[in-house]
């Protein structure tokens, strides 16, 4: 047997039918009770879904979005748990991500999320990497979309 007798693995089509089924519904409950790791996993199942064997792959729009998302997710995460370092580069991935589908995208409002990563970007710079959330309590806006 060589190499040349080797099937080609079998691809799979890529996953257009997740965007059919997002319920924003399930990420407003996770972001609104900051569930963020769960959330973060939801976001990430589904961009992965969507980006399978994609001919754009991640530059996929709505992959690109999704993939935003879980970037201010992780931002939100991180600074809650002692992770300022890490919390400012997802901010400023998110940020980058996230402007292009201003004021709104997939019926999800962006602006209020983009506001508050604004407003938390400056209280994390200069921090240690391991200091403490700036904020206490922690409060962001809550998750919007047109269902």
């Amino acid at each position: 047997m060589s190499i040349l007798d080797l099937a080609p693995p079998k691809l799979l089509p890529p996953d257009r039918q997740v965007l059919a089924n997002l319920d924003w519904s399930e990420a407003a409950a996770l972001w609104n009770s900051n569930q963020l790791r769960a959330l973060h996993d939801w976001l990430n199942e589904r961009w992965s879904r969507l980006i399978r064997n994609s001919l754009m792959g991640t530059k996929d729009p709505e992959a690109e979005f999704l993939q935003g998302l879980a970037y201010a997710t992780l931002a939100l995460f991180f600074t809650q748990n002692r992770n300022q370092e890490g919390a400012l580069l997802m901010i400023d991935d998110a940020l980058i991500v996230l402007a292009k589908y201003r004021p709104g995208y997939l019926g999800v409002k962006i602006e209020p999320i983009i506001a508050a990563l604004q407003e938390l970007r400056p209280l994390l710079v200069g921090l240690a990497p391991d200091a403490e959330c700036p904020v206490y309590p922690f409060v962001y806006p809550k998750f919007e979309y047109t269902p």
